[in-house]
């Protein structure tokens, strides 16, 4: 994709993200779309077949650099010596769930809520067998599996949400310890 299509989708995506946290996706139209993001109707069937192919691409769009095995050096976190284990693979993916703040928070506040965490569950399971496989609990795999993959992911609509005051070091460490068993309820 050359530079200018990536300036046309990245405008349809940000016109698209404020459009979601003004109304229900159900109700947003193709034409606002374009409205918003000042692309013309072929332009925007050039990138995108419908509303619901750009909700997808967006999320997909999100996923495919949060879920990202390039561990580099960003703006925002340095994770390119890491250690690799579950707390900082979370953290990881809270930073960059993070970068994309404002696009999740349209995300997460209306119809397209459920929608976005089931593709966000589907990257959580393709990613997360890999560290929970050492973990010892008394219950069959795809429970655990499932038990994490639903936790986390409802852990971070809760932060993204509502309490973004947190950092993703801390977000990561309330996960782990839940999972540990060593969660204290605060008075």
């Amino acid at each position: 994709m050359d530079r200018r299509q990536q300036k046309t989708r990245q405008a349809v995506f940000q016109a698209f993200s404020r459009l979601l946290e003004k109304k229900k996706f159900s109700n947003i139209t193709v034409q606002e779309i374009i409205d918003e993001a000042n692309v013309g109707r072929s332009t925007f069937y050039a990138h995108f077949e419908t509303k619901d192919s750009l909700l997808k691409a967006m999320c997909t769009d999100i996923f495919q650099h949060v879920f990202s095995n390039d561990l580099r050096q960003e703006s925002s976190h340095d994770f390119s010596h890491a250690r690799h284990d579950f707390q900082e693979e979370i953290t990881h993916i809270l930073y960059h769930l993070q970068d994309n703040g404002k696009n999740l928070k349209g995300l997460f506040s209306c119809d397209s809520g459920d929608i976005f965490m089931g593709y966000f569950k589907e990257y959580l399971e393709e990613t997360f067998p890999v560290f929970i496989k050492d973990l010892h609990y008394d219950v069959p795999a795809d429970y655990l599996l499932n038990h994490v993959v639903c936790s986390f992911s409802e852990t971070v609509r809760w932060w993204i949400t509502k309490h973004e005051q947190y950092t993703p070091e801390q977000i990561a460490s309330f996960f782990v310890k839940c999972m540990s068993g060593h969660c204290v309820v605060s008075p």
